[in-house]
């Protein structure tokens, strides 16, 4: 079982990105997934989560600028990043929710910078 985030990237302050995560079949269908994100010096931290039935829910530090969203028929979930600010700079990880620790990927990086 394994969870491949991408579409990291530089992008400039106002910015957006998409980023992708494929999962195993095996446990997307039944999970909740989220994203997560952990920036230099900091902690790991909850950015979104969507249900398998899409109930999401956001961090208030992303709320109105950050959308989580699944393909339930490819296996992946996604998360559209608008206005994106220097402080959204971090490494970003997809995982269930709650997090499984067997679960963590190399992440993919997002920088927010002009």
């Amino acid at each position: 079982v394994q969870l491949q985030a991408s579409g990291g990237g530089l992008v400039q302050p106002g910015g957006s990105l998409r980023l992708s995560c494929a999962a195993s079949g095996s446990i997307f269908s039944i999970n909740a997934m989220g994203w997560y994100r952990q920036a230099p010096g900091k902690q790991r931290e909850l950015v979104a989560t969507i249900t398998y039935l899409g109930s999401t829910y956001y961090a208030a530090s992303v709320k109105g600028r950050f959308t989580i969203s699944r393909d339930n028929a490819k296996n992946t979930v996604y998360l559209q990043m608008n206005s994106l600010k220097p402080e959204d700079t971090a490494v970003y990880y997809c995982n269930e929710a709650p997090p499984a620790t067997m679960l963590w990927g190399q992440g993919t990086q997002v920088t927010v910078s002009s």
